[in-house]
């Protein structure tokens, strides 16, 4: 009687750690897909995955694969648990095996490519977090995938998909180019839908979050439509992602955080419009670039107070 309820306890004990295992696994998945817009909350990542799936599931299965890839590759180099736990080592991995889906051909050879890709973000991702002068967020993400991108170009020229020639379009759609400025965060431009869900996905983290989101977005259309963008873009929401998370990333209760978010979102449209003229794979660099701008303007800005305080 004893050994049968010891091995009923044992049943019972490694099922409970299994599944523990198993929600510790979705959560970490989770994370990894929703930091990649700043919510550290499994469930926003879950229905952001939704809205990619909805968009392609090839390209849904590409991030979980990126994101898993670049968890793994974590958990193997003994990283901080409660940084892997967090995401923080997964969303630029969820970038680059979505990366992969849009610029090359499904394969073999690029399914490798894009594990190794993956793991090398996280070991990029590792770097900045080691030195305090500027944040990461997807620069990983945008230094693996222009190696790459190079790489590919140079050697396997073949597996790269040929450039889309953009449609002309002769009219805006606002309510198009508002939603794609959201998706196309993760590069989903093909259906509104995608965009509807990040955007719920992030309200249910957070409100503020979310208005931000919003604000962003549609300072995009507005500055876009007074500087004459070609229609195509605009609707695309080729001018407008980059701001949305400039927004995310600065903006707080204050009116400072405010101002700052606004400028940033400004100084990222100037050089996406940029970028795309001389023809970039721009990526979110726009985004990186104008919010350490912005942390420098605000680093000057302090010191000078110091200054003046001391003086």
């Amino acid at each position: 009687m004893n050994r049968i309820f010891g091995k009923l306890y044992y049943s019972l004990d490694k099922a409970v750690k299994e599944s523990k295992l198993v929600n510790s696994t979705l959560f970490t998945l989770g994370r990894g897909i929703g930091q990649v817009m700043f919510q550290n909350n499994a469930l926003s990542g879950i229905i952001m995955l939704l809205g990619i799936f909805l968009n392609s599931w090839q390209i849904g299965l590409l991030a979980l694969a990126g994101n898993g890839a670049g968890i793994l590759t974590a958990y193997l180099s003994g990283y901080k648990q409660e940084d892997i736990r967090a995401g923080l080592y997964g969303f630029n991995g969820t970038l680059v095996g979505i990366a992969i889906g849009v610029f090359m051909q499904i394969s073999l050879v690029s399914l490798l490519l894009m594990i190794i890709a993956s793991a090398f973000s996280t070991w990029v991702t590792r770097l900045f977090g080691s030195q305090r002068w500027l944040p990461g967020f997807t620069a990983p993400f945008i230094i693996t995938v222009w190696l790459l991108l190079g790489i590919c170009s140079f050697f396997f020229p073949s597996l790269l998909l040929p450039t889309s020639s953009s449609v002309i379009e002769c009219k805006p759609d606002l309510f198009r180019a508002f939603s794609l400025n959201i998706g196309q965060v993760m590069f989903q431009g093909e259906t509104i839908v995608s965009g509807l869900f990040f955007l719920a996905a992030i309200f249910i983290n957070s409100r503020l979050n979310a208005f931000y989101v919003v604000m962003a977005s549609l300072l995009s259309v507005v500055v876009s439509l007074f500087w004459g963008v070609e229609y195509s873009m605009l609707n695309m929401g080729l001018m407008g992602y980059n701001g949305v998370l400039c927004a995310i990333a600065l903006g707080d209760k204050t009116w400072k955080g405010a101002f700052y978010s606004v400028l940033s979102v400004l100084i990222s449209i100037l050089l996406q419009f940029t970028g795309m003229k001389f023809g970039m794979v721009t990526l979110t660099a726009p985004f990186v670039l104008s919010v350490w701008c912005i942390m420098g303007i605000n680093k000057l800005a302090s010191g000078k107070k110091r200054l003046n305080v001391l003086g």
